[in-house]
């Protein structure tokens, strides 16, 4: 097995993992008696969501090993894909024919997008300097999405983990692409990247949970598209990747990723928010205070 089939089977099983966490994140963040840190904390389906989340990021770093972030990135898309029967199954409905659609046009999109994202395995990585500068500027742009509270925060929400996952992802590549060709993983660079990796990570993973407040499918949205968008960025200016095959590869590309962002888009179009998780909304005199949300 070529290095990009091995990144596309570790990219499938990581999407899976993501997919039933999302499904168990969104079902505990509709819930009223999870909406504090502290009953977070104490429930055991959080600690499972979090394991089923650790497990998914492993499997990504896996596949940065061997698949550079244009390719590696797009694929996790595919959390959308398979959240959406999962949500549908926990709720007791059928898919809708709406959601199937998407499903296909997601998958189209995807397979263009992969033809020309296909390269050899990565071997540039960030310099620590690259590294801080990336890390401070995501930072700054994650305050600025989510210092509003307003109806809208939900997806702000979601573009911000979208950006925290793609900057760990592209800080998580450095560290498995220089600890894999022979260098220290000890070394002062690989050990600061590795802490930011964390830092992004967990930061994703919390920004991602106050986003399924609203619900599942339009924030899980939001975060597929934000997380390869950035992270094409990242990919192209940074770390020297290249969409394959010139003018055609690009609109080639440029071809999927319109099916995926429709596809995307028409997964949005779900039943109410309550359907997916089987939990009503709590009404609005339930709603927290700004003192006891959760950190995220």
């Amino acid at each position: 097995m070529n290095a990009t089939a091995l990144a596309v089977v570790l990219c499938l099983a990581s999407a899976a993992a993501y997919a039933a966490a999302a499904v168990a994140q969104e079902r505990l963040a509709r819930a009223a008696e999870a909406r504090t840190a502290r009953a977070l904390l104490g429930n055991g389906a959080w600690w499972w969501s979090a394991g089923l989340n650790a497990s998914a990021a492993l499997l990504h770093a896996a596949a940065l090993r061997y698949g550079p972030l244009t390719l590696v990135q797009p694929l996790g898309a595919l959390t959308l894909v398979a959240a959406v029967p999962m949500g549908a199954r926990g709720a007791g409905r059928r898919v809708a024919a709406t959601e199937w659609r998407g499903t296909l046009a997601t998958v189209l999109g995807l397979g263009l997008l992969l033809l020309p994202a296909s390269g050899p395995a990565p071997d540039d990585t960030l310099t620590l300097a690259e590294a801080l500068a990336v890390s401070g500027a995501t930072a700054a742009a994650i305050l600025l999405l989510t210092v509003r509270r307003d109806v809208r925060s939900g997806l702000r929400h979601a573009t911000a983990s979208g950006l925290a996952s793609a900057v760990a992802s592209a800080l998580t590549q450095t560290v498995a692409v220089a600890g894999g060709r022979g260098g220290s993983l000890f070394s002062g660079r690989v050990v600061a990247v590795a802490l930011l990796v964390v830092v992004f990570a967990v930061g994703g993973l919390l920004l991602s949970q106050r986003a399924y407040r609203g619900g599942l499918g339009a924030p899980l949205a939001v975060v597929n598209l934000a997380n390869p968008l950035a992270a094409a960025v990242i990919g192209m200016a940074l770390l020297g990747e290249r969409i394959q095959g010139g003018a055609p590869g690009l609109l080639l590309a440029f071809a999927g990723a319109l099916a995926a962002a429709r596809g995307v888009l028409l997964l949005t179009r779900t039943a109410p928010a309550a359907d997916h998780t089987g939990i009503p909304a709590p009404p609005a005199a339930a709603a927290p205070t700004t003192a006891t949300r959760v950190a995220a």
